[in-house]
């Protein structure tokens, strides 16, 4: 494809949005021999895949959902719980979407739903390996696990289904007592009952440079990276075509990879229904290490609602969940908490930043993402919705749908990530 003028040549696959889902589906129909144009109103890496817990989780086992003890429910709905909070006008918009995700949030249900991302999750830090290491950024990723700390016993026993899974799947984990993980992370100060080291992780200390270095990648192979709106996608004639800041870019085929943008651009694209996307909006905040202090690993405080990472920015700390609408200005009240949970936990320097960084996590109630063909369309394909696990599963999606795109036999099954799951009867 050309440059130049107000007029570029056609390209067989144009993938819209640039963050890690966007960019591992564009690499991914790269090496497959497609042309591809990458498209987003931003650079490479700024968005949601910025500002993430930076976990890549190979052993992810239950997506994060609803308490189902009603003790548990009400703290949350009082707003008594770091793990979550909400914004009381967003809930009636959100009301079909949460008890969808309440009935998902069942045990069997997510006993389900861990199987059917089992085949994703157990390649993901293989995917990432590869890329990274034909990216030069091998440096960026640790391979030493991560740990979740429980604060009482009770808290420990109450997830003991997530364990059980675990040896039924072969996903190998080690309990520890409160001397054990502080031998394994000299860091941790603060009380606690037990914690769990997973070590099927890498942790990434930059997550959106990891993004940006892909995208890289991806030029050095002959892809293209254009400024422009995925808002004007739309057909011209057999094409789909999008406007970019140099000029029109036509393709044979597009991918919808915006995560909680995905639905701005699926707008009058004639689908039979609309997929029920949601976002989880959360925040980060960084503290100064004191000298001589390392974080060698994610740590996640699962009472305290929030997860801990080693950044080039910092030590990082993520919050959980907000229930709000996308749009809706940032609170800091989970924030508040979680900085007096972290001065718990381990001792760190000051606050880096006073604003806290607000993000969002394009969610479906099933928290799986959907990735395939677009119901109604036979060359659109749909790639979002990867929920807290959008830097985990970025790069093995995009090889599921490059499959799919070129009509070979998929590496695994993927009728539980099909858009069109979500159909009415």
């Amino acid at each position: 494809m050309r440059r130049g003028g107000r007029r570029m040549a056609r390209t067989d696959a144009i993938v819209l949005g640039a963050g890690i889902v966007g960019v591992s589906a564009a690499l991914h129909l790269r090496e497959r021999g497609l042309s591809v144009t990458l498209i987003d109103r931003a650079q490479p890496g700024e968005g949601t895949s910025f500002g993430n817990a930076g976990v890549i989780e190979g052993s992810g086992l239950l997506p994060t959902s609803l308490p189902y003890d009603p003790v548990v429910l009400l703290k949350h709905a009082l707003k008594l719980s770091p793990q979550s909070n909400y914004r009381l006008g967003a809930l009636p918009g959100l009301a079909s979407w949460l008890i969808a995700y309440f009935k998902a949030s069942a045990p069997a249900a997510q006993a389900n739903i861990a199987r059917d991302l089992r085949p994703l999750m157990a390649q993901a830090r293989g995917e990432h390996r590869r890329l990274a290491e034909e990216a030069g950024v091998q440096g960026l990723l640790s391979p030493t696990g991560y740990l979740k700390v429980y604060r009482t016993a009770a808290d420990f026993a109450a997830t003991s289904t997530e364990r059980q899974l675990a040896d039924d799947l072969n996903i190998p984990f080690r309990v520890l007592d409160e001397a054990g993980a502080r031998a394994l992370e000299p860091l941790l100060t603060g009380p606690f009952a037990a914690a769990i080291h997973w070590p099927d992780c890498d942790n990434v200390s930059d997550p959106g440079g990891l993004v940006k270095a892909y995208a890289r990648l991806l030029e050095r192979r002959g892809g293209l990276l254009v400024r422009g709106d995925a808002r004007s996608l739309r057909r011209s004639g057999s094409l789909w075509r999008v406007e970019t800041a140099e000029g029109p870019v036509d393709g044979q085929i597009a991918v919808v990879a915006l995560g909680p943008w995905s639905l701005d651009a699926l707008k009058g694209l004639g689908l039979p229904q609309p997929l029920p996307l949601a976002v989880k909006r959360g925040y980060h905040i960084h503290f100064e290490p004191k000298p001589g202090q390392f974080l060698s690993r994610g740590i996640v405080d699962r009472a305290g609602g929030f997860a801990l990472q080693g950044t080039k920015g910092g030590i990082r700390a993520t919050t959980g969940i907000e229930f709000a609408r996308r749009d809706d200005p940032a609170t800091h009240r989970q924030v508040r908490q979680v900085i007096a949970g972290v001065r718990r936990l381990v001792d760190v320097g000051p606050q880096v930043h006073a604003e806290p960084w607000l993000g969002f996590r394009p969610a479906f109630p099933d928290s799986k993402p959907v990735i395939g063909r677009a119901p109604g369309h036979a060359d659109l394909f749909l790639d979002f919705g990867h929920s807290h696990w959008g830097l985990t599963l970025g790069p093995v999606s995009g090889r599921l749908l490059a499959d799919l795109v070129m009509g070979v036999t998929p590496f695994t099954d993927p009728t539980p990530f099909s858009p069109a799951r979500f159909a009415t009867a």
